[in-house]
């Protein structure tokens, strides 16, 4: 099975600051690296190194090559993945000593995808998944693709914008949210949980663990007590273990199981794709 994921790629610059910024501070950052992000990538990188067989779909600008050359690195197929004259998306990422963070994000190549791309997707087949998040244009016609295709489509709906979760609602599978865009959502379409429009939705809670909600049933996963470094990535690192471990036919349990580890070990680590862990190393966790 192939697990498509049609999304953003970005460099990443984080900087340790003592505190996050307020309005108008000027503050001095502790350290600062620079690394491959953007959630498309990071749950890219996440798909494969939880063992699936990942296709990115997307855009870099010129400047780009390294980030190809860093998810091909990480396993993951960037045949889809086209080279423009706009600049690569990047991401600010403020941290602090608790772990907590304040992200800006310029979009770039991001949002520049053209439909042609999208004939990757015709290659789909029945099993297959495709992964969409909100930080690319055309996440409604990539998953309409998918859909005629014969592909599951699953859709993390972050960043946040009710306006881009409605239109994609008819075309998704799995709905993943956090617990405050849950209720965003529930609250715009006035309907509770159990009535939206979707046959599956995963609601994450941080340190409260995770829900899988199907068929009026919840299935409720703890989350692992660890100590926390950067909460960078932790949602894209459990998106992409999570449809990963269903890409690989394991059950809604299981699979719940294996991204919540891998998004706990995740977090004990600064970064975002390049800190995400390895099968092997979540499965140690695990045992």
């Amino acid at each position: 099975m192939t697990l498509f994921t049609f999304g953003s790629i970005n460099a990443d610059h984080t900087y340790l600051v003592p505190h996050l910024p307020g309005p108008g501070e000027t503050l001095a950052a502790r350290s600062l690296t620079t690394g491959l992000g953007g959630k498309g990538a990071n749950q890219s990188v996440a798909a494969a190194r939880a063992g699936a067989d990942v296709v990115h779909i997307g855009a870099v600008g010129r400047d780009g090559g390294w980030a190809l050359d860093r998810l091909a690195g990480y396993g993951v197929q960037t045949h889809a993945i086209v080279q423009i004259d706009t600049p690569t998306g990047h991401a600010i990422i403020c941290v602090d000593p608790r772990g907590e963070n304040q992200i800006i994000v310029y979009p770039g190549a991001n949002r520049a995808l053209t439909p042609d791309q999208l004939t990757t997707m015709d290659a789909a087949e029945p099993g297959d998944w495709l992964l969409l998040q909100n930080e690319t244009n055309l996440q409604v016609e990539a998953a309409q693709r998918a859909r005629a295709a014969g592909a599951s489509v699953a859709y993390s709906a972050a960043p946040f914008e009710v306006d881009a979760v409605r239109a994609i609602l008819p075309m998704t599978d799995l709905l993943l949210l956090n617990a405050v865009e849950a209720a965003q959502l529930c609250d715009a379409l006035g309907v509770t949980l159990a009535d939206l429009p979707v046959p599956r939705v995963v609601v994450t809670k941080g340190a409260d663990g995770v829900d899988w909600h199907e068929g009026g049933k919840t299935v409720t996963v703890p989350a692992h007590p660890v100590d926390v470094v950067d909460t960078t990535g932790a949602g894209d690192t459990f998106a992409g273990y999570l449809v990963a471990g269903l890409s690989q036919g394991m059950t809604p349990d299981d699979a719940l199981r294996l991204a919540a580890a891998a998004a706990a070990l995740k977090v004990t680590r600064a970064g975002t794709a390049d800190a995400i862990p390895t099968r092997a190393q979540v499965d140690a966790f695990l045992a």
